[in-house]
């Protein structure tokens, strides 16, 4: 079973403003960087074995939904896959 806790909007933005995430609007732009045009339909923000893993579902111009995962702190792309 996977350590994982979600981590509520306050807490959320205080790593942000600590500056152990990077800023949410850069993290949706690495993500949709993968699927040019697509848009951000859910967020969220997780703790995972010490690591922030900040969690976005896509939605591209043809309708696919895309499940994407990346590193928080660094906005490196660790998962990117169609969701059915």
């Amino acid at each position: 079973m996977a350590q994982a806790r979600d981590l509520g909007p306050d807490e959320a933005l205080k790593l942000r403003d600590a500056g152990t995430v990077q800023s949410f609007e850069k993290l949706n732009a690495a993500a949709i960087a993968k699927h040019p045009g697509a848009t951000v339909s859910e967020t969220e923000l997780e703790e995972e074995y010490g690591r922030y893993i900040y969690q976005v579902e896509l939605r591209d111009p043809q309708g696919q939904q895309w499940d994407l995962e990346l590193d928080a702190a660094t906005a490196e792309v660790l998962k990117d896959h169609q969701d059915n």
